[in-house]
């Protein structure tokens, strides 16, 4: 059975790479394999056009070992989304210490977008986009995923920096009002430059972006918290 290795990265995204059988340290790892295997193949071929015969080939696994975890393509589908939105969301690394409530927020805006304007997570949203009509289930599930662990993500960050600076004193701040709170500054800070990546733009260019964008979604939060 051949097996799967890191995909080659380029502007038409990860190119299938099968060669020879898993080292033997990844043979443990069976359900990351199938994950990493699926994800590439969703993003090389869409959701109609991926097959769990092939995903099982990439991941060097049986369809039998794929469906005892995942019972269907859709299962699979929205568990390799739900993977990718734990990764952008984990937010416990970063510190709200230092520097002063704008230089803190540009930097966890600027965190967000490079984790948000990949291929991957682009390319993942295209395809639940494209099926919308197909499995409306489907995009809502990811849909649902991409704002409200965000939205959580992003209030527990509000909430220690609520209590480590004057900015707790804002009505915007308080405990009952973090999530709207967090919600809105993610709708400044990511939905323009997602909308931009979803319709074609370059993704190099788009990163470019990301500090002077950041900064001035941020500015204009932090006067709306004010007002």
């Amino acid at each position: 059975m051949e097996a799967a290795f890191p995909p080659e990265q380029g502007e038409r995204g990860p190119t299938l790479v099968r060669s020879g059988r898993p080292p033997r340290k990844l043979a443990g790892r069976v359900e990351e394999r199938i994950l990493d295997a699926a994800g590439r193949v969703f993003l090389e071929r869409g959701f109609q056009g991926a097959s769990v015969d092939e995903i099982a080939e990439v991941a060097s696994a049986g369809k039998p070992t794929i469906y005892a975890r995942f019972p269907n393509k859709q299962a699979l589908f929205t568990a390799v989304v739900e993977r990718l939105v734990q990764r952008n969301t984990s937010l416990d690394a970063f510190s709200c210490a230092g520097g002063s409530v704008e230089e803190r927020l540009d930097a966890l805006a600027a965190l967000i977008l490079t984790r948000v304007l990949t291929l991957e997570t682009v390319g993942l949203i295209r395809v639940a986009v494209a099926e919308a009509r197909r499995f409306p289930d489907l995009a809502t599930s990811v849909s649902c995923m991409g704002r409200e662990r965000p939205t959580e993500a992003v209030a527990r960050v509000f909430g220690e920096l609520a209590a480590s600076s004057e900015i707790g004193a804002s009505l915007a701040f308080k405990a009952d009002k973090l999530k709207e709170t967090a919600r809105r500054f993610l709708d400044l800070v990511v939905l323009p430059m997602l909308m931009r990546a979803l319709f074609g733009e370059d993704l190099a260019a788009l990163r470019a972006e990301i500090e002077p964008h950041a900064s001035r979604a941020v500015a204009f939060f932090l006067a709306a918290c004010a007002a």
